[in-house]
């Protein structure tokens, strides 16, 4: 570990509920001081009033595929689209990570992402066992329940000590995330290819997918994760009958919901929201369904993902302080202390004393675009 003393000195430092400028002492990998005034030490690192601030936890991101098949039909070695993921997240400040790996088949294929799940998640686990890695990685299953192969491709994961989070998903089209029914046929024919008859097809297929497996498959997945401790989020809840359904289940995440209905009933059952941290870079959802920023205003939100695009998880927590209203303490909450404790993380997403040092110093640029100058993972800087 480390020995050696780190002193961070007049910092701006986002505490739980308030900003202070002053001083910050790492020691061993852990946070050992924080104090409200500045020091003269030598060896302290002198800020200059940049924020210092918690590492970013991340419950939700698809970036590992990206790197993986960096193209249709190429597959890049593991290893290395693994240690790549790796480097771009701390890059964006993320020092804590749910992988999301795809559970149940390549949506028109069936097979591209049921070879991710194996491969991915396989290099993940190599990858942290050799500690090769720059921040803290763990496993996120995306079980798509209506796909006919998804019990099969779970099972051999649900004692896997990396997978902290299942999320139950159906992508079935009219509902949850594509209730716009122009938006949808936009996105999966422009994404993949298809003439109109072939979207057709497709369509008439996911539905039925969905009449034979979904019920059956959204219930064993949730049973196993129960019996094993696994935490449980739905996804794209349109309803408050979605709500209640995985409330039912053994929920106590409620990914992106798509409406003002679910997010409040999600509320009032007590399950954590997460939303998309690029609805709130780009003003909307590029699904046409309910604002992330909006959410936030009615206090329906609770955390934010980087989804798609890692540099948004910091950027959208910085829009939600300048342009609606959140005082920046909540707002750097919801990408750090509130995601750690979803998935049960509780020694980290805060400065305060004994906390694992996964700490950020980040500048705003005049555009209010935040720059992570350095990161630390666990008391060593890795940016």
């Amino acid at each position: 570990m480390f020995s050696t003393e780190q002193i961070f000195t007049n910092a701006t430092l986002v505490l739980p509920d308030e900003i202070k400028i002053g001083s910050l002492v790492i020691k061993e990998g852990l946070i050992k001081d924080i104090s409200f005034e500045n020091t003269s030490i030598p060896r302290a690192e002198d800020l200059n009033k940049n924020y210092l601030l918690p590492g970013l936890v991340e419950v939700h991101t698809d970036n590992l595929e990206r790197h993986c098949l960096p193209r249709p039909g190429v597959k890049w070695p593991l290893t290395a689209a693994v240690l790549s993921h790796d480097a771009e997240l701390a890059a964006a400040g993320i020092t804590t990570v749910l992988d999301a790996v795809a559970v149940g088949g390549d949506i028109r294929t069936n097979k591209a992402r049921a070879t991710m799940l194996l491969d991915a998640a396989k290099a993940v686990k190599e990858a942290v066992c050799n500690n090769i890695l720059r921040i803290d990685h763990h496993l996120h299953l995306r079980c798509e329940v209506p796909m006919p192969n998804v019990l099969e491709l779970f099972e051999p994961f649900k004692t896997e000590e990396l997978v902290r989070l299942v999320s139950l998903m159906d992508h079935t089209p009219g509902e949850r995330q594509f209730i716009n029914q122009e938006k949808q046929r936009i996105y999966y024919q422009g994404k993949y290819s298809m003439s109109d008859d072939e979207y057709e097809e497709f369509v008439e297929n996911k539905k039925h997918l969905q009449i034979k497996y979904s019920e059956k498959h959204r219930q064993e997945i949730a049973k196993m994760c129960r019996e094993n401790s696994i935490i449980i989020a739905t996804h794209d809840d349109a309803t408050a009958s979605h709500i209640k359904e995985g409330f039912a289940l053994g929920a106590t995440i409620s990914e992106f919901p798509t409406t003002i209905d679910s997010a409040r009933a999600a509320k009032k059952f007590k399950m954590g929201t997460v939303m998309g941290g690029p609805n709130i870079v780009r003003g909307g959802s590029h699904s046409g369904n309910v604002s992330a920023s909006y959410l936030a205003e009615l206090d329906l939100l609770d955390a934010l993902s980087s989804d798609y695009a890692p540099s948004s998880l910091l950027h959208s927590a910085f829009i939600l302080n300048l342009k609606h209203g959140i005082p920046l303490p909540k707002a750097i909450s919801k990408v750090t202390e509130v995601p750690a404790k979803m998935v049960n993380l509780s020694d980290r997403g805060v400065l305060q004393n004994g906390f694992r040092a996964d700490l950020l110093e980040v500048e705003l640029t005049k555009d209010h675009i935040p720059i992570v100058h350095r990161a630390i993972s666990k008391g060593k800087r890795v940016i």
